[in-house]
């Protein structure tokens, strides 16, 4: 009785042994029912849990070989899409223990925690439901054997190859988003990715390669000057930043921004400072500009001609940061509508975070009990995979509201959840998604009433958990039972 979802995900896995190739699919249909569980409750059973961790630990698996099936599902079905958003992001995994310390567990931050990193490419549509990763790279920290002075550190890091460095994770994902695009002729792949991108190199490989790509700045760029300026005319401003600022507005948006406090009090980043809650006014700029290549010790590197748009607070608060997004980007800038897309489009990579934030809150990933790096690691991959189901669900249903239910769920699941939710026997034509998300929702605690929200990633994925065990029920003894067995 494996979730019809579980088999069609991992119809490709090859782990080189059928075994382990069943255990897969057991393991993936007991914890994406259970995603909020500890592995023991999610198993049925001593045996089972047993079974599930040595898994876990066999040598023949690995975080690469376990995301594949997923990986090959996720290229199908951006294939059926016009147009895909791939983001790009990094986020810690924290396996801190101060009472046992994970073996192989690498530095965070200054080394007091400890885990490790991990690095995805996600699809999602324009309309932000995720399609599923199209790759990742997990990895640990070395320890750090010297510690250097501030201009050591600075001198260390402008004599070292990007090949050396851990930030070569961009281009390296860009690259692979260039391969997703050459797999997928008929559907534009719009590669984005945080300020951490803006790495000269990733840009340059952007403009030779055949995705599109949205970098946000962090650095205002040195510009090139033109070689035969207009002498009448004032000088243009040197940096990336002042050019875009003196072009004329394209047009005003009223947004609202979301407060936020920083994690770090002693954090004096501009981007990592308080922010209250707020509606705003925003001015938007776009201009293409020819960027000057830095130096690098060890290659001579070219200049670029990329798009820039610029979007601005007008009148911030007092002591408040103001809001501000410069966005460097292949996409066209001609009219004010392509203007508007590329926002948009880079908004949608808000939605990898959402993804983080499920992984982490609604999988509990950071709190699984291993004695090893790689089996966590291990672990990590199966979670990710249940991370993008919960988030599907959620996304799906506000994409295609009135699309049947049926083209994600199986009658036993909705009928068994329509039944315990509405406590009567459910309609011969199934629910809309929408009206399905929102009974889901309804078990995972959310409060159905008439109003705009709906049921977030988390309520949806305990929903999902406390449904997995209807849908069984409904197979085992619901009124579509072949067998009936009587019970005194």
């Amino acid at each position: 009785m494996v979730a019809s979802w579980v088999v069609d995900e991992l119809k490709d896995v090859n782990l080189e042994d059928k075994r382990l190739n069943d255990r897969m699919v057991q393991i993936l249909d007991q914890i994406g029912g259970h995603p909020n569980a500890s592995i023991p409750a999610a198993c049925n059973g001593w045996a089972e849990t047993v079974a599930a961790y040595r898994f876990f630990d066999n040598k023949k698996v690995s975080f690469e070989k376990l995301l594949a099936p997923h990986i090959e599902a996720t290229y199908q079905r951006i294939k059926e899409h016009p147009v895909v958003i791939l983001a790009q992001d990094t986020t810690e995994i924290d396996l801190t223990r101060p009472e046992r310390k994970v073996i192989g567990a690498g530095p965070l931050d200054d080394g007091s925690r400890r885990g490790a990193m991990l690095h995805p490419l996600m699809g999602f549509t324009p309309e932000g439901t995720p399609l599923g990763t199209v790759y990742a790279e997990a990895w640990v920290r070395d320890e750090d054997p010297v510690a250097m002075t501030k201009q050591e550190k600075e001198y260390d890091r402008k004599h070292t190859a990007i090949e050396e460095k851990e930030s070569v994770r961009w281009v390296d994902t860009l690259l692979q988003a260039k391969n997703v695009a050459e797999h997928a002729p008929t559907t534009q792949c719009i590669c984005v990715a945080d300020s951490e991108a803006d790495i000269y190199e990733v840009l340059e490989l952007g403009q030779r390669s055949s995705v599109d790509w949205i970098v946000r700045a962090c650095q205002d760029r040195a510009l090139e000057t033109p070689e035969n300026p207009d002498e009448t005319a004032p000088e243009p401003p040197h940096h990336l930043r002042q050019r875009v600022l003196s072009t004329k507005c394209l047009f005003t948006n009223e947004i609202h921004v979301r407060g936020r406090k920083p994690k770090i009090p002693i954090d004096k980043r501009g981007r990592k400072q308080p922010r209250e809650s707020r509606h705003a006014t925003v001015e938007v700029r776009a201009a293409t500009v020819e960027l000057r290549a830095p130096w690098r010790h060890n290659r001579k590197l070219i200049n670029i001609s990329v798009n820039v748009v610029l979007v601005t607070e007008v009148d911030p608060p007092d002591g408040d940061v103001p809001v501000e997004w410069m966005l460097v980007t292949s996409l066209p800038i001609d009219t004010v509508e392509q203007v508007r897309a590329v926002i948009q489009n880079y908004g949608v990579r808000w939605m990898i975070e959402v993804y983080f934030r499920t992984l982490k809150s609604s999988c509990r990933v950071e709190e699984r009990q291993f004695e090893t790096i790689d089996r966590a690691l291990n672990s990590l991959a199966i979670y990710m995979i249940v991370a993008w189901r919960a988030l599907m669900v959620c996304r799906i249903a506000r994409e295609y509201p009135d699309q049947s239910c049926e083209s994600i769920f199986a009658p036993e699941e909705w009928k068994s959840v329509h039944y315990i939710v509405h406590q009567q026997p459910p309609p011969d034509e199934p629910p809309t998604l929408k009206q399905m998300t929102r009974m889901i929702g309804q078990l995972g605690g959310y409060v159905d009433r008439v109003r705009k929200d709906e049921p977030g990633p988390q309520t949806v994925a305990l929903g999902l958990q406390r449904g997995h065990d209807m849908a069984r029920c409904w197979i085992l003894f619901g009124p579509e039972t072949r067998n009936q067995q009587t019970y005194v």
